[in-house]
């Protein structure tokens, strides 16, 4: 497994997250901790989850999940980089203080249960779930500094954020002398580029790391030629409007792929950390299996040939007029 720094910060990190949004939904509670197991013996360290996963076990079995693998001992707490998230509601929706958003009274009561659920007495990295357009500067960042200064919360990330919330963000941060946000969790894959116009120019000049989710775009990357009904997969091609056994993106892929003697799921995974904004790309394992031969993700460098038949292949313009690269350059001159 190769290694990286956080954003600015001094934290080491994996390359390939953790990601473990299916545990307790779909992925059975004995075989996460399986997962999680390897993990660590692949030098996995760095997992991430949120307070609201859990999927029809509910919201909060996944950090559960997690705090009962800790407590089985064997230095697994010490070993992991944990990450989590702040945000959405955790009970009744309409009870006041429980929609979604940030909020100083929220917050502490989030993060004190969710340290429950984790068995841990610290975050090392909390994740502010999506951006709330309402708070001040002072109530965002006076509650993130008591937790840090507490010792609750180590770093403070953010996930969804769009580049000019980013920027918003960290200038209050810088302005009170704070070190702000370490990383910013987004959605990037060779499907999804729009990233690369504000967000991840942003978080590089800023030094936030990006964690890049849904780096197989929810497998549809991976070599598959058809999705099962109500399987993940399936769900993401109506989302991205795409066919998998009818798209010629797919055949061209697995065929470069092919060429260059990797798996679809390796180049995918190699091809979003090329990008110098991210530090690591979060990887939902739902199955034992999809774990093997992960770390060859992180090792993996793509030649500038391969990364050009890659452009060309998932051509970003898709009917406008985009060019590769941030804004203006994107779309001005």
């Amino acid at each position: 497994m190769e290694y990286t720094k956080l954003g600015k910060s001094n934290l080491t990190v994996s390359k390939i997250c953790l990601g473990t949004m299916h545990f307790g939904g779909v992925t059975p509670e004995a075989e996460a901790f399986e997962i999680m197991d390897r993990a660590l013996e692949l030098g996995i360290q760095f997992f991430d989850t949120a307070n609201v996963y859990g999927g029809q076990t509910g919201r909060g079995a996944t950090e559960e999940i997690l705090g009962r693998w800790f407590r089985q001992g064997g230095g697994r707490r010490d070993s992991v980089v944990l990450a989590t998230k702040v945000y959405g509601n955790m009970t009744d929706p309409d009870i006041p203080n429980e929609e979604h958003g940030i909020s100083a009274y929220k917050v502490r009561r989030h993060l004190a249960d969710s340290l429950k659920r984790l068995q841990t007495d610290h975050v090392d990295l909390y994740q502010v779930h999506h951006i709330d357009r309402r708070i001040t500067a002072e109530e965002f960042w006076g509650t993130f500094e008591r937790l840090v200064d507490h010792g609750d919360v180590l770093y403070v990330g953010t996930s969804n954020f769009p580049g000019w919330g980013l920027a918003k963000f960290q200038m209050q941060a810088l302005q009170r002398g704070f070190l702000g946000f370490v990383s910013e969790q987004t959605q990037y894959n060779l499907l999804n580029r729009i990233p690369e116009l504000e967000v991840l120019p942003a978080a590089l000049d800023f030094g936030i790391g990006i964690l890049a989710y849904m780096p197989l775009a929810g497998g549809l990357l991976t070599g598959k030629r058809q999705a099962p009904e109500g399987s993940r997969t399936y769900n993401v091609e109506r989302e991205y409007g795409l066919n998998l056994s009818g798209n010629t993106q797919f055949g061209a892929f697995s065929a470069l792929c092919g060429d260059i003697g990797e798996k679809e799921h390796v180049v995918a995974i190699a091809w979003t950390l090329a990008n110098p904004a991210v530090s690591s790309a979060i990887v939902g394992i739902r199955r034992l299996e999809h774990l093997e031969g992960i770390e060859r993700a992180a090792e993996l460098r793509l030649d500038e040939e391969t990364m050009n038949r890659l452009n060309e292949i998932f051509d970003i313009n898709r009917g406008r007029p985009l060019r590769p690269g941030p804004a203006p350059e994107a779309y001005a001159w």
